[in-house]
């Protein structure tokens, strides 16, 4: 079995009260009667430069057509949503590391560099994976910015999500959080925003103390972060990123440890790779180490690692680097896979989860 990946933050879903169960009586008519009603006309609105602004799906569309909003010109907001980026932060320094923090790091900072510099009144901007109540994105009050990981995509192009989170951060109030909203169509990525040419080195955390500022104390937050401090560091598996190699991280459970280590190669060539080392009994991490299957998460393959719970990140930085040498070999070859190889793949295959 896989151990299962950290929850993030869940959306809960409000029950509504149960229909009305009038008697089925005179639907037919009052249906075809509500047909030929015709809309009412609404007037049509002064609009900034011909924009339309976006609003709620089901509210009236704001150019005054009268429709709602998804069926006019939300239409296109509404076909963007269906179309999933697979790799969201493709083309991004640790794309690995990206994929690790959004699914499977607890608690973790990395401090973002933006094309042109940092805007006036902005000393930073800090990439963390789960900010306090879920927000997307909080503005402190020195002016620095905290852009939450861990958060619902309104679209299917988590990029531009975030990239329109960060835009409104920048510029919103010291002291206040950035609210989620279902993002345009049409706008920046994350690509757009972020300087590509820099580096992307994660710090992993014990706990949460980095949503408090230096500056203060977790005692002089407020209530609501409080709690939300102590519930979240209460959850959180000890985790800690491996330094011999990119993206593996090591985490404690109860039961057992485990390694996750993000990869970026082509997932059917890595499958065949890992496949010839599982084969041929070479997969392993040391004595009492088992590769158990993998995750797929943003277009990337996580293969996962049983460890005996004794076994720290420590013990297993030497044997990953090892394995990391023998992997590139396999990779290496192109040869056609055995019997037992390609039993070994379909092993593997079976056992993956995805994530995302």
């Amino acid at each position: 079995m896989l151990p299962a990946a950290p929850n993030r933050f869940r959306r809960y879903e409000r029950l509504g009260s149960r229909p009305d169960t009038t008697p089925y009586r005179r639907n037919r008519e009052t249906r075809t009667m509500a047909k030929k009603r015709p809309a009412a006309k609404t007037a049509k609105p002064q609009l900034n430069n011909g924009e339309i602004p976006v609003v709620g799906a089901r509210e009236p569309c704001p150019c005054g057509s009268g429709r709602r909003y998804k069926a006019c010109h939300g239409a296109a907001a509404a076909h963007a949503v269906t179309e999933h980026v697979r790799r969201p932060f493709e083309g991004l320094p640790g794309e690995c590391d990206w994929v690790a923090l959004r699914e499977l790091v607890p608690a973790a900072t990395v401090p973002l560099s933006l094309k042109g510099g940092l805007p006036e009144g902005v000393p930073s901007v800090t990439l963390v994976t789960v900010l306090p109540m879920a927000w997307p994105a909080l503005r402190r009050e020195d002016g620095s910015v905290l852009l939450g990981l861990q958060n619902d995509s309104s679209s299917g192009d988590l990029g531009r999500d975030m990239a329109d989170t960060l835009e409104r951060a920048l510029v919103a109030e010291p002291g206040t959080p950035v609210a989620a909203r279902r993002v345009p169509a049409e706008g920046p990525r994350l690509q757009d925003l972020l300087d590509t040419d820099g580096g992307f080195e994660p710090v992993v955390h014990t706990g949460f103390e980095f949503w408090i500022p230096e500056s203060e104390s977790a005692q002089n937050a407020s209530p609501e972060i409080a709690a939300s401090l102590e519930r979240a560091n209460a959850a959180a598996i000890p985790t800690v990123k491996l330094t011999g190699v990119d993206a593996a991280y090591w985490c404690e459970t109860p039961d057992k440890n485990h390694l996750r280590w993000v990869m970026p190669h082509p997932e059917e060539k890595l499958l065949d790779a890992l496949a010839r080392l599982h084969a041929a009994g070479t997969s392993s991490l040391g004595e009492g180490t088992k590769l158990v299957g993998s995750f797929r998460a943003h277009g990337l393959m996580v293969p996962v690692w049983d460890l005996p719970t004794g076994v720290t990140a420590d013990d297993v930085e030497k044997p990953a680097a090892e394995f990391a040498e023998r992997l590139a070999g396999a990779l290496a070859t192109d040869a056609p896979l055995t019997t037992e190889e390609r039993r070994a793949r379909g092993g593997l295959t079976n056992r993956q989860v995805t994530l995302s």
